[in-house]
């Protein structure tokens, strides 16, 4: 049974007179009330079975790295956007240059974002339009937006501004803080002044770029279409729904791309100047730029440790591993058309198959997220992966987990430690290798198998980022297919 709550609490003001009525699941705080008591850890065991592939894995690499280190793969010929981790030596938010997030709220945060997708999978809004009666605003903050964690610098106005945005394969609007702000939250550029660009214009409420929006509005002075996106959690961006130029390299420069100037924005976006949206829907850089990127789009996600990636739109971009991308069919789900929904056909641990019915898979369904983290399993699936994992690693000291995890080590005064190989299987027998940096997660004195559980059977699966690090991920929407190689970025 799906709980509402109403999101009506909002503040006045007079540039926007409109009012938000909406509903949402409330937020699932027990979900992550995980036993982490491992009865009697820590837990000590046999050798591991030396026929099974593992990975050795150096334990310093689980501490962050410090270094800002370039990749070594030649980017020179290809025009695409440089993909850093927003908690990474690499950043220029402010966030880089304070602490690090914790694990605990690396998964806060996470769960939020989890919490949010699995919502907009369960259920429609029945109120899907902003009502010009009055202005209301949400007046609280959201615990976290869990917009992603990898930024992309890309141009907008004339004459063009450089902004930071993560990128979001779960969002289909484009939008930017703007000024004059009604509630912006602190970024690292300036916010973006649209009287101070040539090129930009506000949209009419009558314009089909105002119709494809899933909530909009109207002024009522002015005619000028509104837009707002509401989280899980409540948090929130809202404001005026645009054109403007958009400059993704200086060959690439799209004149007209709809966007939104979000003049009132609340949660915790971190340091960017908003959010680029890559889902399938209309309103997405993906739809809109179709015409000469044919819909086809790829990624590289660098680890933490490492410097850059790549977000690359059309094929002649290519992947730096283009021969090797195995292919498995997109699906569609018509409470989901903005997700990338795949089949997953099983689960590999040091090479064999786990004994996991595919029906576990198939009836809630699992997508591919750039934005969420931690991959979540069903229930029966993550217990058979923790169960065939702790086995395998029974020579190593098990230790109280953290957050959402119950199966990590301490591997303090080792120097190496051997973890088995996972993989996934993807419609189509198509078997991709998890790389190491995906299979834990924490630091030496608190490694943690790096997946998680859903808490209901019914809800959706998600394969997170950093499952998908270094792997070249390549989205042919057109083609109805989505790809993985292997050794896309260090």
């Amino acid at each position: 049974m799906i709980r509402r709550t109403s999101l009506g609490a909002f503040v006045q003001d007079k540039s926007l007179r409109t009012s938000f009525p909406h509903t949402a699941t409330k937020d699932r705080e027990e979900s992550c009330n995980v036993d982490l008591s491992l009865n009697g850890a820590p837990v000590y065991g046999a050798k591991r079975e030396h026929d099974k592939p593992y990975h050795v894995v150096n334990v310093k690499s689980l501490d962050p790295n410090p270094y800002c280190i370039e990749s070594t793969k030649d980017q020179s010929k290809r025009e695409s956007l440089k993909v850093v981790h927003r908690h990474g030596p690499c950043s220029h938010t402010n966030e880089a240059r304070t602490s690090a997030p914790t694990l605990a709220e690396i998964m806060s945060h996470d769960q939020a974002r989890v919490d949010s997708l699995q919502h907009r999978l369960r259920v429609k809004s029945d109120h899907n339009s902003l009502d010009d009666s009055k202005a209301t605003l949400p007046a609280k903050s959201g615990r976290s937006i869990g917009t992603g964690n990898y930024i992309v610098t890309l141009g907008l106005g004339t004459p063009k501004k450089d902004l930071t945005l993560t990128f979001d394969t779960g969002s289909d609007i484009t939008w930017i803080q703007c000024q004059p702000c009604i509630s912006c939250y602190q970024q690292q550029e300036p916010i973006f002044n649209p009287s101070g660009s040539q090129t930009y214009k506000n949209l009419s409420c009558t314009t089909p770029q105002c119709s494809q929006l899933h909530i909009k509005g109207c002024t009522r002075a002015t005619n000028t279409c509104l837009y707002a996106v509401i989280y899980g959690d409540g948090s929130f961006t809202i404001g005026l729904y645009a054109t403007e130029t958009l400059t993704l390299t200086p060959s690439d420069v799209f004149p007209g791309f709809a966007f939104g100037c979000g003049l009132n924005n609340t949660g915790l976006f971190r340091g960017a100047a908003g959010l680029l949206g890559l889902g399938r829907g209309p309103p997405s850089l993906v739809a809109q730029t179709a015409s000469k990127y044919g819909s086809y789009f790829s990624y590289c996600l660098p680890t933490l440790s490492s410097s850059s990636g790549t977000l690359v739109f059309g094929k002649d971009g290519g992947t730096t591993n283009s021969a090797g991308i195995k292919y498995t069919p997109l699906l569609t789900n018509s409470n989901g058309p903005s997700f990338y929904f795949i089949e997953v056909t099983g689960i590999k641990v040091a090479g064999e198959l786990l004994p996991i019915s595919q029906s576990v898979f198939s009836s809630p369904g699992t997508i591919i997220d750039s934005g969420t983290v931690i991959t979540r399993l069903q229930p029966k699936a993550y217990d058979a992966l923790r169960t065939r994992f702790r086995q395998l690693m029974m020579n190593y000291t098990m230790t109280k987990g953290v957050s959402l995890f119950d199966t990590c080590y301490d591997f303090s005064g080792r120097d190496t430690v051997e973890v088995p190989t996972i993989s996934f299987v993807f419609g189509g027998n198509v078997e991709v290798p998890i790389p190491s940096p995906g299979i834990l997660i924490g630091r030496k004195e608190l490694a943690c198998l790096a997946f998680a559980g859903n808490s209901d059977a019914s809800d959706v699966g998600i394969f997170g980022n950093l499952q998908q690090q270094t792997l070249d991920v390549v989205y042919d929407i057109a083609g109805g297919k989505l790809g993985f190689g292997t050794g896309g970025c260090s």
